[in-house]
């Protein structure tokens, strides 16, 4: 008997486990050329703001041991451009759709959720408060329970889907924030954004990145968002959680269900290998079959710890 992959992510159901991380995947158009979206479980789309923002100066990008440096700065042509365009192609290909959030304000938060509202196809919201590449990081909501509640609660009063809040590894208690968003009605949590790292070039003595400091993301940063993962589902063991970080195959996608998370969110992966997601989703059925677990709910925190 085949393997059942399918999963309930906060009360909606999703073919597979693999979703993509937002920011490594735009909205699927360019990606579809390669692989059938229908076979991944969503499109967790690029951050959207309520207008345009034009992101950081180049270069953006820089290679790092086991992975990379980015400082887009959240560029995106705005909620507005989503609705219009991608959206409708997105629900043409018949892929659930997560729409991922940004802005500098609660308010902003809100105004993005209510031009979201109803929108088809899309079945939840990802509240991204934890980009380490905003103008001002020191203020950055994820960092500070209270300011997490703020934007989660405001969120979730006017969306009418589920909400999940993408959390920074960058605290002293991870925990403590997941706690903060669940109490401000969070539906589940996306587990982790990237670490705030910088790069030199020793020739120039200057930055790698225009923007100095920059995201750490890949295989480097994938037992910290293991460990990120396996905290907060102890600490909150009924909650949804998407687990990100490093994942490159389909055995570090299990790593992360067994810590505890629901589905798994592939970033970085996508810039090697543009078919990664469904490979990925493939082998974990296969991987299943082959332990004759017959689904993957069986595996979800199912790690031991003596």
């Amino acid at each position: 008997m085949a393997a059942d992959i399918s999963i309930d992510l906060a009360g909606v159901r999703l073919r597979s486990p693999v979703v993509t991380a937002s920011g490594c995947f735009a909205s699927g158009r360019e990606v579809s050329e390669f692989i059938d979206l229908r076979k991944i479980g969503a499109v967790v789309v690029k951050s959207m703001t309520i207008e345009p923002w034009p992101g950081k100066p180049t270069p953006r990008m820089a290679e790092t041991p086991s992975g990379m440096l980015n400082a887009i700065g959240l560029q995106n042509k705005g909620v507005q451009h989503f609705l219009a365009e991608d959206l409708p192609w997105l629900n043409k290909m018949k892929v659930p759709v997560i729409a991922s959030i940004a802005g500098n304000t609660v308010q902003e938060f809100i105004q993005v959720t209510d031009w979201l509202r109803a929108a088809p196809g899309v079945i939840a919201i990802e509240v991204n408060i934890s980009c380490p590449n905003l103008a001002d990081r020191n203020n950055m909501f994820a960092h500070d329970p209270n300011a997490t509640a703020s934007v989660v609660g405001a969120v979730k009063r006017a969306s009418g889907v589920p909400v999940f809040a993408k959390l920074s590894p960058n605290v002293t208690s991870i925990t403590e924030i997941a706690g903060a968003a669940l109490d401000a009605g969070a539906d589940g949590l996306s587990l982790i954004n990237t670490l705030l790292g910088m790069a030199i070039d020793i020739d120039k003595a200057q930055p790698k990145l225009a923007g100095v400091t920059g995201g750490l993301s890949g295989p480097a940063i994938r037992p910290v968002a293991v460990r990120a993962v396996f905290e907060v589902h102890q600490a909150f063991p009924d909650v949804p959680l998407i687990g990100m970080g490093g994942i490159m195959d389909h055995r570090d996608a299990i790593e992360f269900i067994m810590a505890g998370a629901t589905a798994v969110a592939i970033g970085t992966a996508n810039f090697i290998d543009p078919g990664i997601t469904v490979a990925i989703s493939d082998k974990i059925a296969l991987f299943l079959e082959l332990k004759g677990v017959r689904n993957l709910a069986a595996l979800r925190g199912r790690v031991k710890v003596e």
